[in-house]
């Protein structure tokens, strides 16, 4: 493996800008672009586009053709060394007698995990590994999380006043922020594996809880051209079994799972229930997240609900990050605080967050923060 050059961080950017057009359709499978360039020109081009169709080098190397001989090729992401639905790619690349692969970081997928890169270099190619490993790693940090640990990774999404507050004390919260701001959450709703939620949520707000295909950018809708958007999945939290069946989320493109104790039949279309048995009375959210990631293959987790489960999620350190949208109003301090933490009993207990962006949004102010 030898020293990277700017030629290739040059090549592995383009690379990487291919994979995030796969962002909005790829899941479960990670986002991955490739780009094959021989004398300095790119011959051959592609992204993975949809789970179950060709991967990324697959593409490139249909665009090379015959030239693909003696070229280099730079992928985000290690080439797959075993049979899925799509045969290996580190065999496509080897078959075509590239001279070199440039990799942007190693897959930890289990069936992966290096066995690519070994199976490249065995084959007489040389391969780099580590060029722009970190832009890489953003492109996938559902699809690395579940990999690494067997959970999905959690954005919990807030809009509130300056003053951390979702509604008024009667509950009246349309809308803090602006019509700016909702088309923004469109686009991070767009890329989530799912949308959890709780039934009280979804019955006080009358949620639909769905991607709005006129409320998202024309670039993105260019990704799709003619297919429908994908729905992310609705994960509706409803331990007491109150949901009536009734609710608009039921109504609208796109799965809806039910989180409940115990079995109950589910009459409705494109619903599910998901059973958490633990013995505890509510709702265990680090069981429910496990067993979303490893059963059902649930990347990302896109929050959009109250104080209870906001607080919840913060207190059992199950966010990665926090995504708050703040309205330039002051709704003040009888209004329904953002989050509820019963148990903070002092600052040095305080849940701690660093400030990875913030963003004018509209007349908004979007703060993105990670643990």
């Amino acid at each position: 493996m030898n020293i990277t050059c700017d030629n290739d961080r040059f090549y592995m950017q383009q690379a990487i800008e291919l994979a995030k057009l796969g962002r909005f359709t790829t899941t479960p499978n990670p986002n991955v672009g490739c780009i094959i360039v021989k004398d300095n020109q790119i011959i051959g081009k592609g992204y993975h586009k949809k789970a179950g169709q060709p991967h990324a080098e697959v593409y490139a190397l249909q665009m090379a053709g015959d030239e693909a001989k003696d070229s280099t090729a730079y992928v985000t992401l290690e080439p797959c060394s075993h049979f899925g639905r799509t045969p290996p790619c580190a065999d496509a690349l080897i078959k075509a007698q590239l001279k070199r692969v440039v990799i942007a970081m190693q897959d930890p997928n289990p069936t992966v995990a290096g066995n690519g890169i070994k199976r490249l270099s065995d084959a007489g190619i040389e391969v780099t590994v580590g060029v722009l490993t970190e832009q890489a790693e953003e492109l996938n940090k559902g699809f690395l999380k579940r990999m690494r640990t067997g959970m999905p990774y959690v954005q919990l999404k807030l809009a509130t006043s300056l003053d951390g507050k979702i509604a008024m004390a009667s509950g009246e919260s349309k809308w803090i922020t602006s019509s700016v701001a909702r088309q923004d959450v469109q686009k991070f709703r767009a890329q989530s594996c799912c949308i959890l939620s709780t039934r009280a949520t979804v019955q006080s707000d009358n949620a639909s809880l769905t991607v709005r295909d006129a409320e998202l950018p024309d670039d993105i809708k260019q990704i799709y051209s003619s297919e429908k958007i994908r729905q992310p999945v609705r994960i509706i939290i409803d331990s007491q079994n109150k949901l009536t069946g009734n609710e608009n989320i039921f109504k609208q493109l796109g799965e809806t799972w039910i989180v409940r104790k115990q079995d109950m039949p589910v009459t409705k279309p494109n619903t599910k229930l998901i059973i958490e048995s633990s013995a505890n009375k509510n709702i265990n959210l680090t069981k429910l997240f496990s067993l979303l990631a490893n059963n059902n293959q649930i990347n990302s987790i896109w929050v959009e609900a109250g104080a209870h489960l906001a607080g919840a999620l913060i207190e059992q350190d199950l966010v990665d990050e926090l995504i708050i949208y703040y309205a330039p109003k002051l709704l003040g301090h009888n209004a329904k605080d953002m989050c509820i933490l019963p148990n903070l009993q002092n600052l040095s207990m305080a849940p701690k967050f660093r400030v990875k962006s913030a963003t004018m949004v509209g007349e908004d102010l979007r703060v993105i923060l990670k643990k």
